[in-house]
């Protein structure tokens, strides 16, 4: 059992797009489904408040068990912790929008929360972390619970994303990309990952040199939020 907790672990490392990395994506999109199916029955009182509030809960619980854990191995620092990488902020901003149930919170979230969080499932810098270890499960823990937060605001509380959320979204992440660059340099973080690629494979490895790539980034930004916009977009042509 330690073994599947140890920092520095032996065996293989985390492979792209292996059986359990694929069968956990398959396991993500089936709960979405399943959300979506049971909808109604999560509408009613209090059910609609128990589980937001036990899957913002949750996401909460995760975080603090990562950094613990790293308390614990003694590699509790700075540049390792701070949950300033835009998928693990909005793992936060998820738990706050389940309990106040925040509009703004959500307009934000579906593009950048469910846009971050489907590319660090997609292409994880995990590193040594393969399953069944625990960083394995906290990390697809927490990140697919941030789609299915933002998922369950739609299907059962209505909430719907704006052309103007869109682009508000794209002016805060680049805003917030000038906060991570200064903090990047101060502390000489790679936050967002404006300073360097990933070691790991992602798509930011076909995307030109630093710092060209930053731009083409910024285009597959635009790109991705309005194909989430885009159901949105069509129901109300349709409607």
């Amino acid at each position: 059992m330690p073994a599947y907790f140890d920092y520095n672990v032996k065996g293989e490392h985390f492979s792209l797009f292996s059986t359990y990395h694929l069968l956990t994506l398959f396991i993500v999109l089936c709960l979405s489904i399943f959300l979506y199916l049971i909808r109604n029955f999560l509408k009613k009182k209090p059910r609609d408040s128990f589980f937001r509030y036990g899957l913002g809960i949750l996401l909460l619980l995760s975080e603090a068990s990562y950094q613990f854990w790293l308390l614990f191995f003694h590699k509790w620092t700075l540049k390792a912790a701070l949950p300033f990488q835009l998928s693990d902020l909005t793992v936060f901003l998820a738990a706050f929008m389940l309990f106040s149930k925040n509009r703004g919170l959500f307009s934000f979230l579906y593009f950048a929360g469910i846009g971050s969080s489907i590319q660090a499932m997609i292409t994880p810098d995990l590193g040594l972390y393969s399953f069944p270890h625990y960083r394995y499960f906290e990390f697809y823990l927490s990140h697919g619970g941030v789609v299915l937060s933002c998922l369950f605001m739609i299907f059962t509380e209505k909430y719907r994303p704006s052309l103007f959320s869109l682009w508000m979204t794209i002016i805060l992440i680049n805003l917030y990309g000038v906060v991570m660059f200064l903090i990047n340099r101060k502390l000489q973080a790679n936050f967002l990952y404006i300073m360097e690629k990933p070691s790991n494979a992602s798509l930011l490895n076909y995307l030109g040199p630093w710092p060209w790539y930053i731009i083409s980034l910024e285009a597959v930004m635009i790109v991705s939020f309005f194909i989430l916009y885009l159901p949105f977009w069509v129901k109300q042509k349709t409607a």
